[in-house]
């Protein structure tokens, strides 16, 4: 990634965000691209690269709690609701008014809120991994677990359990190779009985186990990512897990109800078959359910689809972007 490509904002609420922005060709729509967990805007790095050769203008940020972001550790802070936000003053302050927003992971849910509190300032909406998250979700992180558990066996998002835990930050700063590890392992089986089940993560890192990274990372690759999580710590990043694991993002949502309930716009779904924590199909089924206009791919892959399948993605997701291009004009 070109560092002299990079900016820095403050937002209203005081927090800097450190940005990719390339100006591209004026004449076609902004991309934006909002990573996860536990990654930066190098996560990005296949998509920056092709739609930047094809023109495309780009804003890539690191995510609060990320890489040049600030890295606030109270869970308060990071409300999908004033993430969107934050995304929202970065535009403002390039004069962008309308962008296709793309998300992996994490990213999908800020993706989400997007299209509920800002519907007018995006064209179309691509989700990757993970699909459309409503804010209104109607059960609790136990009532989802239990519902999991009933229909698959297993919790599924078991893991969540131990990242909201108190104090898993300093274990996985402590073993941060074996957490590394085994989120981007070759083996993705390992995820079906260390990340789905509850106290398999924490297993996992508490004995300092490690497996061999998938071949889809190279040696840079590894060495850039675990650089930034050595460099701003775990904490930060975890109060995803802790929003949603309390009733922080229940109570905010029901305080400030989004503006729409149904995504009319164009969306992409890009799934992973072998992506063992974001099953394709029930994420499909509830982006489908959620959004009228979906174009959807599942790929061989695991969770990190933007980067494994990176050929097969960026071209399906410009041939879905020249469409929506088309039915805007």
């Amino acid at each position: 990634m070109d560092q002299s490509l990079y900016k820095d904002f403050i937002t209203s609420r005081g927090f800097t965000y450190h940005y990719l922005f390339s100006a591209g060709d004026a004449s076609k729509p902004v991309l934006l691209f909002l990573h996860g967990f536990p990654s930066t805007s190098y996560d990005w790095k296949h998509q920056v690269a092709f739609f930047k050769e094809n023109g495309y203008p780009l804003i890539v940020p690191d995510m609060l709690g990320y890489g040049g972001t600030s890295k606030p550790v109270d869970p308060m802070q990071y409300r999908h609701r004033l993430l969107a936000q934050d995304i929202l003053e970065i535009l403002d302050a390039e004069k962008i008014m309308r962008v296709i927003a793309i998300g992996h992971d994490w990213g999908c849910v800020v993706t989400s809120r997007l299209a509920d509190y800002y519907p007018d300032r995006c064209l179309a909406y691509g989700f990757l991994a993970a699909g459309y998250y409503p804010a209104n979700h109607p059960l609790s992180y136990e009532a989802a677990m239990q519902l999991m558990k009933s229909m698959i066996g297993t919790e599924l998002i078991g893991y969540w359990d131990f990242f909201a835990e108190d104090g898993a930050d300093v274990k996985i700063d402590k073993n941060l190779e074996s957490m590394y590890s085994l989120l981007y392992c070759a083996d993705h089986d390992l995820w079906k009985d260390y990340m789905q089940p509850i106290g398999g993560l924490r297993s996992w890192v508490e004995s300092n186990r490690t497996t061999a990274v998938g071949l889809y990372l190279t040696e840079e690759d590894q060495r850039i990512q675990k650089g930034e999580l050595r460099k701003g710590g775990i904490a930060g990043p975890l109060c995803y897990y802790k929003v949603v694991r309390t009733s922080i993002m229940a109570d905010d949502s029901k305080a400030n109800p989004p503006k729409i309930m149904k995504v009319t716009k164009p969306v992409f779904f890009g799934g992973a078959s072998k992506d063992y924590v974001c099953f394709s199909s029930m994420n499909l089924a509830g982006t489908k359910n959620n959004c009228e206009d979906t174009t959807a791919h599942v790929y061989d892959a695991g969770h990190w689809v933007q980067i494994e399948a990176k050929d097969e993605v960026n071209r399906d997701m410009l041939a879905w972007i020249q469409a929506v291009e088309i039915k805007t004009a």
